[in-house]
């Protein structure tokens, strides 16, 4: 029986894997360290959450409880904030740094944040683009035995799947920056003080670490996709 080995993986993609499933439990850790704390005011996340967008206006975004363990998002085709059951009704500083880093969210959105507004933008061509890249590759690279145009086609399936890389980088500084805004609309709301602010900065770095092993990990995809196209497609070069 034959079995093939991906080297290409295990070399460039595999250490990458292995950091973002650190970084997966690294926030998971944190979390559950920091949300056994009470806060001093005894503010749940969700009366947080209320009481930082009030204070910028956002009257008409809800915020909803939805089951689950760090699944908190804000949707804003809905206009809502789900907090999760380990954020919604907690009381700690880590319930209280995730509620408020989806109202930064929220405040990116009516605040017309250009990195939001293009990532949002991109999000139609990215899920395109990753359905249609794999297919693309292994059909290029199949049809260039017969012919070497058909390399463009496996080309043009690793442009597809740059798109993801492109999200993922957008991505990044619209994270961080709802990040910035949670701690800083803590911080004017006096919702926790200093010493508790410790707690919500170490599980908003921790997840912002998981946004950038994702981009890590799906950087060095493409980079093995590209060696394996050109090296598929090359050699059968006259």
């Amino acid at each position: 029986m034959f079995f093939y080995v991906d080297w290409l993986y295990i070399i460039l993609v595999v250490p990458f894997v292995i950091l973002s499933m650190i970084a997966s439990f690294k926030v998971q850790s944190t979390f559950s360290k920091y949300s056994k704390i009470p806060s001093r005011m005894g503010i749940t996340g969700a009366e947080a959450a209320r009481r930082i967008l009030d204070a910028n206006g956002l009257y008409d975004v809800r915020i909803e409880n939805i089951h689950g363990n760090l699944n908190d998002h804000y949707d804003p085709s809905q206009n809502v904030i789900r907090l999760s059951d380990s954020s919604y009704a907690n009381t700690s500083a880590a319930a209280i740094g995730v509620a408020a880093h989806e109202v930064g969210h929220a405040i990116q959105h009516a605040n017309n944040y250009i990195p939001i507004k293009i990532r949002n933008a991109i999000v139609p061509v990215t899920n395109i683009g990753s359905r249609l890249s794999m297919p693309l590759i292994l059909l290029g690279i199949i049809l260039s035995a017969f012919s070497q145009i058909f390399a463009y086609v496996a080309y043009f399936g690793v442009a597809c799947f740059s798109l993801c890389v492109l999200f993922q980088l957008i991505t990044l500084p619209t994270e961080f920056n709802a990040s910035r805004r949670a701690i800083a609309a803590i911080r004017s709301a006096n919702i926790l003080d200093e010493s508790e602010m410790k707690g919500a900065k170490k599980v908003l770095s921790a997840a912002a670490m998981t946004y950038v092993a994702a981009l890590a990990v799906t950087i060095m995809q493409l980079l093995r996709l590209l060696i394996i196209v050109a090296s598929s497609t090359g050699r059968r070069k006259n």
